[in-house]
């Protein structure tokens, strides 16, 4: 079982209201942020490459060798692997990421299945992948896959606003976020919306770095 799936806008407010009813710090973080977005995008092959193509570069490198990724027809298995090393690194990408980049491609993975997969299989059978990481795998199942009760604590936003909306003295380790996620069940993904948000906008507000 998949469990909600994230389709809409009136599935992200749906969510943020539970959030809201139940958890006062959260209702006062979702005045601050306003609307949260939908944030859903295409899943597959080339979404995660892309995700991988990003890890540790800025924007606007990844955004470039992307942009030459796609010129070459490189967002799909098969056209990976018969680039094979050369053809990767003439795109742009690091020793590191054409490794990560064919394993991708040679895995297998049947990402219309996926889509079915509860949250737990999605999660194994990414990471199972060389260069694939928890956090890259769950920001996948909750954008890519609009999975309703998945969270990221990994991430150094989601930590830093958990730190701001409830007050605490510092930065919540992940396994700490992780537990305290378990209370925004069964609308964690929209926890992490709000939460991302309200870490951009704070950032705004008071040059959090």
């Amino acid at each position: 079982m998949t469990g909600r799936i994230i389709d809409s806008n009136e599935d992200v407010t749906e969510g943020a209201a539970w959030l809201a009813s139940r958890h006062p710090a959260l209702a006062d973080a979702l005045e601050l942020a306003g609307p949260l977005p939908l944030r859903r995008r295409p899943d597959g092959f080339a979404a995660l490459l892309n995700a991988i193509i990003g890890q540790q570069v800025s924007t606007a490198s990844a955004n470039a060798i992307w942009a030459r990724m796609q010129e070459a027809g490189l967002v799909a298995p098969a056209p990976v692997i018969a680039a094979g090393e050369d053809g990767l690194r003439a795109a742009g990408l690091s020793r590191q990421k054409i490794a990560y980049a064919l394993a991708l491609a040679e895995a297998g993975i049947d990402y219309d299945a996926l889509r079915h997969a509860p949250d737990t299989d999605v999660i194994a059978t990414l990471t199972a992948v060389k260069g694939i990481g928890v956090w890259t795998a769950e920001i996948y199942a909750m954008f890519a896959l609009g999975r309703a009760d998945v969270f990221a604590p990994g991430d150094l936003a989601l930590q830093e606003a958990a730190r701001l909306i409830f007050d605490l003295p510092d930065r919540p380790k992940e396994k700490v976020l992780r537990q305290m996620a378990e209370d925004w069940s069964p609308w964690r993904a929209v926890a992490a919306r709000l939460f991302f948000t309200y870490y951009r906008v704070a950032k705004g507000r008071e040059g959090i770095t």
